[in-house]
């Protein structure tokens, strides 16, 4: 399969992903499903939940209602060879806002619970946080899966065959942790494929890549990489703040820092911006990072 053919294929299984199931019995609450992505780990994918729980509970709301703020919690880890059920309650529609708690269940039990809330467009005051200075362009930055496939092919493997073209701007921390140990970091991303026009699937697909690379500005303060022997990491909550739209088949650069880290826990930081500067969204995460030797 080309590169380009397996690009494609990895971008359809996304939307697969997205492409909820509503369900014909009558409750007093919206159920869809989703299916999973396959998974190395056999868990779930936080940033597939996630992403799953904003498809469900837009489809309770009118297309002009967008999402603007998400918190979530991630409650138990998934099974990814298991199909996800998605309950929506429609708990306020208002004149210009509407809220919706979405709970992911797998066998009976919730993984994941999430609360967003949805806003008409409207006018008002506007400013942002400026796109940092210095920055190199993406395409002079080798993308994360040729960069380890020259060292270890089966890990090159897998990254190649996730949906995003993710560069990092010091290098990923899958080997090594290159450059200072310092708690920031900035990542190039973007779908390695086009996606469709629909606004809605471009903000789904942002929640689904915010949760990745999120979690490093903590492990770099610190000089931890991925293949630190023992080394457990899990996402425990997460939020997301939608400022302004951008298609995420273009690049966008995402910033990130950690302001904190003690307790067997880290807090980690984003702001996502389009190529030309625009801010499209904020994120934050709390992660459990356990170190043996520490």
């Amino acid at each position: 399969m080309s590169t380009q053919e397996n690009a494609r294929r990895s971008v359809n299984q996304l939307l697969q992903v997205l492409d909820l199931d509503a369900s014909e019995a009558r409750t007093t609450e919206d159920i869809f499903t989703g299916v999973s992505h396959a998974m190395p780990t056999g868990r779930v994918y936080g940033g597939q939940v996630l992403s799953q729980s904003l498809v469900a509970a837009e489809r309770t709301l009118p297309e002009d209602r967008i999402v603007h703020s998400m918190h979530g919690y991630f409650l138990r880890p998934g099974d990814a060879t298991q199909g996800i059920t998605f309950a929506v309650d429609r708990i306020h529609d208002g004149r210009s806002f509407s809220t919706r708690r979405v709970q992911a269940f797998q066998g009976g039990v919730p993984i994941f619970s999430m609360i967003s809330s949805f806003q008409d467009e409207d006018p008002g005051v506007d400013h942002a946080e400026p796109f940092p200075e210095d920055i190199p362009e993406p395409e002079s930055l080798p993308s994360d899966d040729e960069l380890i496939g020259a060292v270890h092919p089966l890990t090159g493997r897998l990254l190649a065959d996730r949906p995003a073209d993710i560069r990092h701007v010091t290098g990923p921390l899958f080997l090594e942790v290159a450059g200072e140990h310092v708690p920031q970091q900035a990542v190039w991303m973007r779908m390695r494929a086009p996606m469709p026009d629909d606004p809605r699937v471009h903000r789904a697909a942002l929640a689904y890549l915010s949760d990745m690379t999120i979690q490093e500005s903590i492990l770099r303060r610190h000089g931890i990489t991925w293949q630190t022997p023992g080394l457990k990491v899990a996402s425990l909550d997460h939020a997301m703040w939608w400022h302004r739209f951008g298609r995420v088949d273009e690049w966008m650069l995402y910033v990130q820092n950690s302001p904190n880290a003690r307790g067997g826990r880290g807090l980690a930081q984003g702001r996502v911006y389009t190529r030309d500067g625009v801010l499209m969204a904020t994120v934050a995460q709390e992660i459990m990072v356990r170190v043996p030797e520490l």
